[in-house]
């Protein structure tokens, strides 16, 4: 009896300690912070100002706030604020939203006359018990928080319209005229998630059209117990998808920021390559996880992101992507 009982102690210690052992390998792995990644090659100047937050201690909302701003507010950016391209009724229509680690998050859709869009959804989330407004609600919202109306349409996107209006050919071109949205994801030093979206629209979009760029769950989503994804390209595709949280939800069953991108992605490339017109779809994901590995993962080559950590100077990668 004595030896069962020995026997059954050991078994004991030795379980214990193998757990012990487990659960402090699993503590051990490092967790990289902090971390900016943004889309598309104007994602290089929005990462150099929120590292510049996050390096001194900043929030990561705060961060991609003023990251995405910088897109916002470039007039050569014709995808995003000033200078975005206008409707098929010649106005520049702007959709945004922001998310924090504690799930709040705030959204405006269909916003004229407002350079900074990402600005207003921050107040939205902040100031209001909504989440999304819309339209001249939008805007009413946004002249009562101090914002000024101000004119979007610059002459290099007046004079791109007047081209396009020879022919009024709604056809998008993947990678050029419609799929530079900047999305942003941070991880702060006190390991707290954001996220961010903004985006004049697909150009020559019908008056009215809304992507996913200003939809929670399609165009932004995070946990901040597992990571964020952020989308850009065609937005009707991603919202079909609930493209960005599902990349969430992927992470969070243990797949890596760059599996659970390709996955959707090729739920998506499954829902349209039967389509006779496949050659305009485009999507990219971007997506970061809470121990601070990143990812992406698009349809078709041409999509790049920007990255930013400790290790890594500020760098522009190209995706790896479905269809050769």
């Amino acid at each position: 009896m004595r030896f069962l009982k020995a026997i059954l102690f050991f078994i004991v210690i030795f379980s214990f300690n193998a757990c012990e052992n487990s659960t402090s390998k699993k503590e051990k792995k490092q967790i990289i912070k902090p971390v900016v990644i943004s889309t598309w090659n104007h994602g290089l100047v929005a990462n150099e100002l929120a590292w510049e937050l996050l390096i001194n201690g900043r929030s990561a909302l705060d961060a991609v706030e003023v990251g995405v701003k910088t897109a916002e507010a470039n007039p050569d950016v014709q995808t995003v604020g000033l200078g975005g391209f206008p409707d098929r009724e010649g106005k520049v229509t702007l959709d945004a939203c922001i998310m924090d680690q504690n799930n709040n998050c705030g959204s405006v859709a269909f916003l004229q006359h407002i350079k900074h869009p990402i600005s207003v959804a921050r107040k939205v989330m902040e100031e209001t018990p909504h989440v999304m407004l819309v339209g001249e609600g939008a805007l009413q919202f946004a002249l009562a928080q101090g914002f000024k109306k101000e004119k979007l349409l610059t002459e290099k996107s007046k004079k791109a319209y007047e081209e396009w209006l020879v022919n009024s050919n709604y056809k998008p071109i993947i990678n050029i005229e419609n799929h530079d949205t900047i999305s942003m994801l941070a991880l702060d030093e006190n390991g707290n998630l954001s996220g961010a979206c903004t985006t004049s629209g697909a150009s020559w979009k019908m008056h009215g059209r809304v992507g996913d760029s200003p939809i929670i769950g399609a165009g932004l989503f995070l946990d901040n117990e597992v990571g964020a994804a952020a989308a850009t390209g065609m937005g009707e595709a991603i919202i079909k998808t609930a493209g960005s949280a599902m990349v969430v939800e992927l992470m969070r069953h243990g797949k890596s920021p760059e599996a659970a991108c390709k996955e959707v992605v090729e739920r998506i490339y499954k829902i349209y390559k039967n389509a006779p017109d496949l050659e305009w779809l485009q999507v990219g994901f971007i997506a970061l996880n809470k121990n601070g590995e990143y990812g992406s993962y698009c349809l078709r080559p041409g999509f790049n992101y920007a990255v930013q950590t400790k290790s890594l100077d500020n760098q522009l990668m190209d995706a790896k992507y479905k269809i050769k």
